[in-house]
């Protein structure tokens, strides 16, 4: 049985995560692999729900967003249902998991912009996830000028409540994903996103040769 690979996209508010996520698997069926394609949070029908509280949040709340560890307890419980119900099955299968965001996510955001400790998140990940992290984290990195512009074509209609918070705060998120890279070179490809979509794809598909026949 063909081994299964976890692979998750990284970055901040217009990266082009979801469109490389796209070409990856596209280019993975062409080789023949078994792809599954999912997201963070969501994937599944509860972390789906999940999703719809953190981005858009509850009738009556005023439009206040989640205290940050109210967040993070959001994420952890959408990441573990994702992990169990979608993630483990599909790669016990021999299936490659390609995930439009995953933990490094939940610590950029919640800790590097939201101010919580990486040990609170990593406790978190290891009770509702079991720790379980993937083969590659390629994190997709786009100037600010141009993550503005990206922006302004695709939320037309306005930014989710995390996505549209101040500038401060994804400066933060910024930082702190950069230090992870640095921190983990084994498990983080760092992937220059500022190109056109092919050739960030180039990038990627560059990024994973050591898994690919």
């Amino acid at each position: 049985m063909t081994q299964g690979r976890f692979i998750a996209l990284e970055g901040g508010e217009g990266a082009g995560k979801s469109t490389q996520a796209r070409l990856l698997a596209d280019a993975l069926r062409i080789r023949g692999f078994d792809v599954v394609t999912t997201r963070e949070p969501g994937g599944t029908p509860g972390a789906e729900a999940i999703r719809a509280l953190l981005l858009n949040g509850v009738e009556g709340d005023g439009g206040e967003s989640w205290n940050p560890r109210a967040e993070a307890l959001l994420f952890a419980a959408a990441r573990s249902d994702h992990v169990h119900r979608l993630i483990r099955p599909a790669l016990a299968r021999g299936a490659w998991v390609i995930c439009d965001r995953y933990l490094d996510s939940s610590r950029a955001y919640q800790g590097g912009g939201g101010g919580l400790s990486d040990a609170d998140i990593a406790t978190l990940h290891d009770i509702g996830s079991d720790g379980l992290l993937p083969d590659l984290t390629l994190l997709v990195e786009v100037s600010p000028a141009i993550a503005v512009q990206r922006l302004a074509l695709r939320d037309t209609e306005g930014s989710d409540r995390i996505g549209g918070r101040d500038a401060g705060y994804h400066a933060r998120v910024a930082s702190a994903f950069s230090a992870f890279a640095d921190e983990e070179p084994a498990r983080f490809a760092r992937i220059d996103g500022d190109g056109d979509p092919q050739a960030t794809h180039a990038l990627v598909v560059a990024a994973l040769a050591r898994f690919l026949p």
